[in-house]
């Protein structure tokens, strides 16, 4: 299976995700079996110092291999014909996926954000389902779970439904599966006007703009009918309510 599986972390949320284990969720759960399981280190004040947990990680089998973003950015944006101005307040929110893209090099890339992780149960070979669907139907651009085990608010969503996956538009950065080889395509310069539903403070960001492309070009997206994946927004890590995340999930 041709498949790099990727997640992200930055300054806020990378101690949850490296130090106290967070990422081996989904690369020891769903990824173990991917032809590469990679982190993407954005925005961090101590680059050595989140090095040093990402190479623990490759040395104990939960990674293959970490890129900094900032180290791809520029060559990533001109690769898309684009600069910092078109994502605007977006960028840091969209240049770790642009970055992710224009590095893979296997035919699927699945992708995580830093605080989403697999709902218990999943099975191990829901990324041969979901590859298989994508090689069935060209139509469909985009495959991930249900979000937060909303199943309900997944078939209200579809344009129709299947036994095993809700088909419609949409389009989160928190979970997908593509194919890269479309997705370095020139999709990145459509609007639509549904699209403008995402918040305004994250201007004209990645999954915007995937958004108002597939609407334009009517691309769907398969969600999952069964499983799910959950996101987490992480306190601050010294803060109270951070102290309180970790002794509470036991980290």
């Amino acid at each position: 299976m041709s498949l790099t599986v990727e997640t992200k972390v930055w300054e806020k949320d990378w101690r949850f995700i490296l130090k106290k284990g967070f990422i081996k969720k989904v690369m020891l759960g769903l990824g173990r079996t991917a032809s590469k399981r990679l982190l993407l280190i954005n925005n961090v004040d101590r680059p050595t110092e989140v090095a040093r947990y990402a190479d623990q990680l490759i040395h104990d089998g939960v990674l293959d291999d970490y890129v900094f973003v900032d180290d791809y950015a520029t060559v990533a944006l001109d690769f898309f014909k684009m600069n910092r101005e078109h994502l605007g307040v977006g960028y840091y929110y969209s240049i770790a996926e642009l970055v992710s893209i224009y590095l893979c090099n296997t035919e699927y890339l699945a992708h995580f954000s830093g605080d989403s992780t697999v709902q218990d149960g999943v099975p191990l070979t829901w990324f041969d389902t979901a590859i298989e669907l994508l090689r069935a139907r060209d139509e469909v651009s985009v495959v991930n779970l249900a979000w937060d085990l909303k199943f309900s608010e997944v078939d209200k969503d579809a344009i129709f439904l299947e036994e095993t996956f809700a088909y419609g538009y949409g389009f989160s950065d928190q979970m997908y599966v593509i194919r890269s080889k479309e997705f370095k395509n020139d999709i990145y310069t459509f609007s639509h006007p549904e699209s403008n539903r995402y918040p305004k403070y994250g201007g004209e960001l990645f999954e915007k703009r995937i958004d108002s492309w597939m609407r334009v070009k009517s691309r769907l997206r398969a969600t999952s009918r069964r499983w799910s994946y959950r996101h987490s927004n992480f306190p601050a890590w010294h803060s109270l309510k951070g102290i309180l995340w970790r002794v509470l999930r036991q980290y």
